[in-house]
């Protein structure tokens, strides 16, 4: 069926209506039949209702036109839906939001036509001048409907017409249109609503009546009448115009509520059109833009960047932008170069931003640039029925949810690509984690992981079902069931992931799928597994030597700085006579910098002439000055260089991990330190440290996406090993200063 046969049948309903009101002898002036809602836009669908108000001037007697209308309609055999209302009545009903709304479609039919232009400039205009009240209310009820009904690329008996994502939401767009506020309707809105239009229609054929759901034996025939090879076919349409229309739904909403929530007072407030927050990407009005000048063909990693800024602060990546970025951008090189990887990592830990940055990349056909493997799965239904998701959207369920259990784990960034190509192989012939592991292994090279990183990754897209199966069909407590988990995951940071990414996986299916009966035989079976593999010593990773310049040699208080380039940023390397705080100095002059420490390194040197400080710092900016570094260090460390504050730890967000790995080193204390990548973090720890009098004898800092993952080797002056008590001291200071 198709927009023409629609438009018949309203054709018809038409004649039907006026021919109704001719031969009730109604006045010639002062009244007016009129349709409204979706009669009111022309597209009445096999079994919809005829949506009739007969409206009348005030102080117009109608006597008895209303009887003498309705009945030839109702002899008719046409289902009604009919009111009768003076101007003041319509004007007073269209307090319910319901009635507001399809009052704004209205559509003259018979009677006197300067009525029905009146009433529906009276209905417009009220519409635009309550906007900014009345929008927030149409978000409430809308959101209530979708409580209820489910989204329509997802529910497993979708309704085309109320489920989120259907036409019910495609007129709440216009309506947001008709307000005057928001830019919200677009092509690509009115081409699927049209689509969804020919699906309604063919549902209501097949089923009869006025019905709008479809029914899973419904699949099959629809494929047929909308000329699709298959039933999955067809459910790929349906739940890609669903899809689309949430999506614009839910940017357009984004929008709207920057508006309404605006205070009145800063209207007349200048603020900057573009505020610069990463090389080459800005924010605009709450959404992510490129920066001015900026050429997305200079920058492969430019995409990526883009939507991680978008979805670390929760903002709308704007859909020009992003779609700029695919048709002008570089493509990405092989292997990809770091920024990318990390770009990637921030984007899948980013929590409740990432589904609307990644449902805008899904749109613009950009996952494609950099997962071409994504087309696979993408709108793929589950087989399983106990998944609420599409395989796509499971996916990136899976990886909100793995982000929010990124403490638990000391590789986050491959807990989070593993999260991503869990059911990478889902879609072909065989069993999907047989049939991922190479794909997986062959995605994550090609993003520039080592080899090892790769094989963990296939590993666990591999395995990912092995231990919620074990846990819950064999005995935790039974020896056979520890061994046949440990031939398969060998150590414990592999055990750790494993059982991270099976408790995100399991939360993303369903509430059922992760209950604490689960949790607990998994966490059971985890400590079995735990306690053969033993306690893991943290080994001090290697450092290198570095020559002392002759400077600092002859001035104990001199502090040579160099910088060295490279592809992604550059090396600081300090290097000072050695003492208590010397890090926490160098830390500060970073901070006062504000340049973000990607990894840091730092270690003692001893020789014949004295003991040395070495620190070598992985920046973002290859242009830093050494002088610049030296003159901030030598202030903060006179005092009078005031440093910037840390950030409080947002409301929400994962609280710190602070860790005394006992077993680690015979000669430190070593604490391992996990905690959001916030400015001055290092510096924080480093003062802390240095206040209690505890200096640090080895450095290791790296940042995995969107966590810093930190590991101090600790002493007292003078290399004496901090007894417990210290130590846990020293654990319960750097957890308190990180916000925890």
């Amino acid at each position: 069926m198709t927009a023409a046969q629609r438009q018949t049948r309203a054709t018809s309903a038409d004649e039907l209506c006026r021919e109704a009101y001719a031969a009730s002898a109604g006045p010639v002036a002062g009244v007016a039949l009129v349709a409204v809602g979706g009669y009111g836009r022309g597209e009445l669908a096999p079994h919809s209702d005829l949506d009739v108000v007969l409206v009348h001037e005030d102080d117009v007697d109608l006597g008895e036109l209303g009887s003498a209308l309705w009945y030839p309609l109702w002899d008719s055999g046409r289902r009604l839906d009919h009111s009768v209302r003076s101007m003041g009545e319509v004007v007073d009903a269209a307090a319910d939001l319901r009635v507001a709304l399809g009052l704004l479609d209205v559509r003259h039919l018979a009677g006197d036509p300067g009525l029905t232009l009146r009433l529906r400039t009276t209905m417009l205009a009220d519409w635009r001048r309550q906007a900014r009240t009345r929008l927030p209310e149409l978000k409430a009820l809308t959101r209530k409907r979708h409580d209820v009904t489910g989204e329509l690329a997802h529910a497993s008996v979708p309704d085309v017409k109320e489920a989120e994502g259907g036409l019910r939401d495609a007129g709440v767009l216009k309506a947001i249109e008709a307000s005057w506020l928001v830019d919200a309707s677009t092509p690509a809105l009115e081409a699927a609503r049209l689509m969804l239009l020919d699906v309604r229609d063919e549902v209501q054929d097949l089923a009869g009546r006025p019905s709008d759901r479809i029914a899973p034996e419904m699949w099959v025939p629809l494929a047929e009448r909308l000329d699709l090879p298959d039933a999955e076919a067809a459910q790929r349409h349906v739940r890609s115009l669903g899809r689309r229309i949430t999506h614009l739904s839910r940017l357009a909403w984004r929008r709207t509520d920057a508006v309404t929530t605006s205070a009145r007072g800063e209207k007349g407030r200048r603020t900057p059109a573009l505020e610069r927050i990463a090389p080459g990407i800005a924010l605009s009005r709450g959404e992510v833009v490129l920066d001015a000048g900026t050429k997305p063909g200079d920058d492969p990693t430019l995409l990526l960047r883009a939507a991680a800024e978008a979805a670390s602060r929760d903002a709308v990546l704007a859909p020009t932008t992003a779609a700029r970025l695919v048709r002008e951008g570089a493509p990405l090189p092989v292997p990809w170069p770091a920024g990318a990887r990390d770009a990637l990592v921030r984007l899948l830990a980013s929590g409740p931003g990432l589904l609307p940055v990644w449902e805008t990349l899904d749109e613009i056909e950009g996952i494609a640039t950099f997962l071409p493997e994504w087309e696979n799965i993408r709108l793929l239904p589950h087989a399983s029925a106990i998944h609420r998701f599409t395989v796509d959207r499971h996916v990136v369920e899976t990886c909100a949810e793995a982000g929010s259990l990124i403490r638990t784990v000391r590789r986050p960034d491959l807990l989070l690509v593993a999260a991503l190509l869990h059911d990478i192989g889902k879609g072909s012939l065989h069993d999907h984690s047989v049939a991922g592991e190479p794909v997986a292994r062959k995605i994550v090279s090609r993003m520039g992981f080592t080899d090892l990183d790769a094989e963990v990754v296939a590993s666990l897209v591999r395995w990912h079902l092995l231990l919620a199966d074990l846990a819950t069909t064999r005995d935790p407590d039974d020896p056979a069931t520890t061994t046949e988990l440990l031939t398969h995951v060998p150590d414990a940071a592999s055990l750790d992931l494993l059982r991270a990414l099976t408790e995100a996986d399991a939360r993303a299916t369903s509430p059922q799928a992760w209950t604490t009966w689960r949790a607990s035989l998994v966490d059971r079976l985890v400590l079995r597994a735990d306690t053969v593999l033993g306690a893991e010593a943290s080994p001090v990773p290697p450092v290198e030597v570095v020559p002392v310049p002759d400077v600092v040699r002859r001035d104990p208080g001199a502090v040579s700085v160099s910088v060295e380039p490279h592809a992604v940023g550059a090396t600081v390397t300090v290097v000072a006579a050695d003492r208590v705080g010397l890090l926490a100095d160098v830390a500060g002059g970073l901070a006062a910098l504000r340049v973000p420490v990607h990894a840091a390194r730092a270690w003692a040197q001893v020789d014949a002439e004295g003991e040395w400080g070495v620190s070598a710092w992985e920046v973002p900016d290859a242009y830093l000055d050494a002088t610049k570094v030296r003159d901030r260090i030598r202030r903060v460390v006179e005092g009078s260089q005031r440093l910037p504050d840390l950030p409080e730890r947002p409301e929400g967000e994962l609280p710190p991990i602070v860790e005394v790995r006992a077993d680690a080193s015979r000669a430190s204390l070593v604490l391992e330190i996990r905690t959001s990548d916030r400015p001055g973090v290092v510096h924080r720890v480093l003062t802390t440290l240095a206040g209690l009098g505890l200096t640090v004898a080895s450095a290791h800092v790296s940042t995995l996406g969107p966590q810093a993952v930190d590991v101090f080797y600790v002493q007292e002056d003078g290399g004496v090993r901090p007894t417990e008590e210290r130590a846990a001291a020293a654990a319960h200071a750097v957890r308190t200063a990180l916000g925890g």
